[in-house]
């Protein structure tokens, strides 16, 4: 297959929209539902809690390390192979597991898998594809991530089966790993990094552009992971009612799905124009209109709280979120210092999610506090400091000198 062309992009872009689509649906849906089977009522919260603090620090630890492995072996597409695998047999564990313990230790599977497989797989935009069309790469990765999490909804509402959902997502995962290896092959004249495991872990924090794209990173993650924490219990306490464009919901749960869906829309529509895009103007100029147009649309939220005003900002919010996932792989693959370890590095760059879904967390207890002294202030708080985090992600792109 000729590469950069779409049909090409979206080949390599595969395997993410597999690994978002299974994430989306098994978060959101398949895990809580199978604790709720195999543990009393009064225990599922503490063991479903469990299950998500183990998966976070797995999903901190795993890309890192198994990027590590794939640089010293100086391949990508076993790892992958082996990876994919795994995962569909750790979901199909998952759908049959008759208790919790056997349902935690095939979710522990499930991490170990996603990070063979998606680890190395990350190191495949630098690997491949030169600096001036790693925006178009981005854009499909950033877009196919916007239909993953599309195509899990559409799975949930459309399929009831519990099992056959799993089976659908095991499914897919292994066709999409099937394009990629057979698409794009190994990478040609990879070599074995024969830095030791700390140095390799500590090479990239030297380079002041890696820790700039980093805390670019994190900043803005934290403001989406601050909003979409609390988003639920902000509809059930300040907007109360879901009417809008016809829609009549009754379910808060139903209506934060709603602005969910607008919100991947937006990002699957602005995402791969915005990469091509930033191959022509630079990276920089895409992230300061991201960045300042999420800041703003926190504003309309908190001063008018109606459900149909949420749904289209859900949709602006989406366009300028896309816009972001469109250039941050490629802003991060522009400023890598070393082709061989390409893998380690993007393994690093990605904790900077996984931190931002803990810090998030922690703000529960200041918004319960803030929101007893006044209803609803606590939700103001932390949505202006949501935007002030977009804000302040954005405006240490400046300071990044490997990129444009």
């Amino acid at each position: 297959m000729q590469p950069f062309t779409p049909s090409w992009y979206m080949i390599l872009a595969s395997y993410w929209f597999a690994s978002s689509f299974k994430w989306a649906a098994v978060l959101l849906a398949l895990l809580p539902g199978r604790v709720a089977q195999l543990v009393p009522d009064e225990q599922k919260a503490g063991a479903l809690g469990l299950l998500f603090a183990t998966g976070a620090v797995m999903a901190f630890v795993g890309p890192p390390l198994t990027g590590y492995l794939s640089d010293r072996v100086g391949r990508r597409m076993p790892f992958l192979a082996i990876g994919a695998v795994l995962t569909a047999v750790a979901l199909v564990w998952m759908a049959h597991a008759p208790s919790y313990a056997v349902l935690f230790a095939a979710y522990i599977l499930l991490q170990i898998a996603d990070d063979l497989g998606t680890g190395p797989y990350s190191a495949l935009i630098p690997d491949l594809v030169p600096r001036s069309k790693r925006g178009a790469a981005s854009g499909y990765l950033g877009t196919m991530q916007m239909i993953g999490n599309i195509a899990a909804a559409v799975l949930i509402f459309s399929l009831p089966n519990v099992t056959g959902q799993f089976y659908v997502l095991a499914g897919v995962n292994l066709l999409a790993a099937l394009l990629v290896l057979r698409a794009i092959q190994e990478v040609p004249g990879l070599r074995q990094r024969q830095l030791s495991f700390v140095q390799s872990m500590l090479a990239p924090w030297k380079n002041p552009d890696f820790r700039w794209v980093w805390a670019t990173r994190f900043f803005a993650m934290l403001g989406q992971y601050s909003v979409q924490t609390y988003l639920l219990y902000y509809l059930s306490d300040v907007v109360r009612t879901f009417d809008a464009f016809g829609l009549h919901l009754v379910d808060p749960a139903q209506a934060v799905g709603v602005l969910g869906l607008m919100i991947f829309v937006g990002g699957a529509l602005s995402a791969v124009y915005a990469g091509r895009r930033s191959d022509q103007l630079g990276r920089k100029r895409l992230i300061y209109v991201s960045g300042i147009g999420l800041s703003l649309v926190m504003l309309p939220i908190l001063m008018l709280p109606r459900f149909d005003l949420l749904v289209a900002l859900a949709l602006i919010f989406g366009v300028f979120f896309g816009i972001y996932l469109a250039v941050d792989w490629a802003l991060v693959a522009d400023v890598l210092p070393d082709p061989e370890g390409y893998a380690t590095d993007m393994g690093l760059w990605q904790t900077s999610i996984v931190l931002p879904q803990v810090i998030a967390g922690s703000f529960g207890g200041l918004i319960d506090r803030a929101n007893q002294a006044s209803a609803g202030s606590g939700y103001t708080l932390v949505f202006l400091v949501a935007a002030g985090f977009f804000l302040l992600g954005t405006f240490l792109v400046r300071q990044i000198r490997g990129a444009r």
